[in-house]
């Protein structure tokens, strides 16, 4: 790879990196998604849930991550070209931060599924013992 190729490549990766820094900075719910995420992967180490679980739950945890930084960008986008209120404006905030919402309500069931099972012999044998 030529050196002014890879120059490019790596600014395109510092501005991904930069894009979802921003997003973790300042937007409320990605705190609340990357909190929610290191707990969940601390119970699956914890629960030594299997691989294949533990799989889900990185595409799970990547899903909603993703869908929340395509959100934040949907509303600057949206706030740019729309200062003013308007109802397209509300319908493409409202729809990206559905999408969002779709995803962790499939993310929580998945949650369960996983999670579920071995919680259940846990608290077994916390109250047995």
């Amino acid at each position: 790879m030529a050196v002014k190729e890879w120059s490019r490549l790596m600014r395109s990766f510092s501005c991904a990196w930069q894009g979802i820094v921003y997003t973790v900075k300042t937007q409320r719910n990605m705190k609340i998604h990357v909190a929610a995420a290191l707990l969940v992967l601390a119970a699956a180490w914890w629960l030594q849930i299997p691989r294949s679980d533990v799989l889900l739950v990185f595409f799970s945890i990547g899903l909603v991550t993703s869908l929340e930084l395509v959100n934040t960008a949907i509303e600057a986008a949206v706030d740019l070209a729309s200062p003013d209120w308007h109802t397209k404006a509300k319908i493409a905030k409202d729809a990206g931060a559905g999408a969002v919402l779709v995803a962790a309500i499939a993310s929580v069931v998945i949650g369960c599924f996983i999670f579920g099972p071995p919680l259940y012999e846990k608290m077994l044998e916390w109250f047995l013992s």
